[in-house]
């Protein structure tokens, strides 16, 4: 029960943050964090992210019955139900919608191109998925063909959804794909972005594994 507890709190300054960040208009967006025993923890529909309340939070089963908890789970819940069937290593996701990096998903563009360091690293490249009506099982299906090697992934007229060990690194992974997208498009209006090349990106793994 401490854990849940603690989770709680987490989920509950995961919105706040996303809120203060601009990431979610109105009632957009939905965040949850799978428990150990596999149930999933998530944010209810309909409710402004920041101001959520640790007492909100629903508790659902693999299937997204709700056992524990008032009203329902976000309409994206199939999305998350299906992320973590995909991806046993995650215990979190984030979907949000920031403005510059759902611009790019808007537009139809990815964000693969290695041009931060820092994103190669913690987040990989970015695809886009296809355009899948949300709350739909479209969505799932949208995003099958990256679910099982991306840690974020861009949803087609739609906004970002990313993944993470924990609740912290989901979110600093949405953070950073949305810090990829403006600098993306600033450097569009400088003439493009420079890719690490090869053997940059190898040094650059290199480095990283001994530290």
């Amino acid at each position: 029960m401490a854990y849940q507890n603690s989770l709680r709190q987490q989920m509950v300054k995961c919105c706040q943050r996303l809120d203060q960040l601009g990431f979610v208009a109105a009632t957009d967006g939905n965040v949850s964090a799978r428990l150990d025993d596999g149930r999933i923890m998530i944010t209810p529909s309909m409710l402004p992210k920041g101001e959520v309340k640790e007492s909100q939070l629903l508790i659902c089963n693999p299937e997204g019955m709700v056992l524990a908890g008032r009203g329902k789970p976000s309409s994206e819940i199939k999305m998350h139900l299906y992320a973590y069937r995909m991806r046993p290593d995650i215990k979190a996701i984030v979907h949000a919608h920031p403005p510059a990096a759902t611009g790019f998903a808007t537009a139809g563009i990815s964000l693969t191109d290695p041009v931060l360091p820092e994103v190669v690293l913690t987040v990989g490249s970015v695809p886009l998925a296809k355009y899948a009506t949300p709350s739909t099982d479209e969505v799932p299906k949208s995003i099958a063909p990256y679910i099982k090697k991306q840690n974020a992934i861009l949803l087609a007229n739609h906004g970002v959804l990313t993944l993470g060990k924990d609740l912290t690194e989901a979110l600093h992974r949405m953070e950073r794909v949305e810090h990829l997208a403006r600098i993306m498009l600033a450097a569009r209006q400088l003439g493009g972005a420079r890719k690490l090349n090869r053997n940059q990106i190898k040094k650059l793994l290199d480095t990283f594994k001994i530290i």
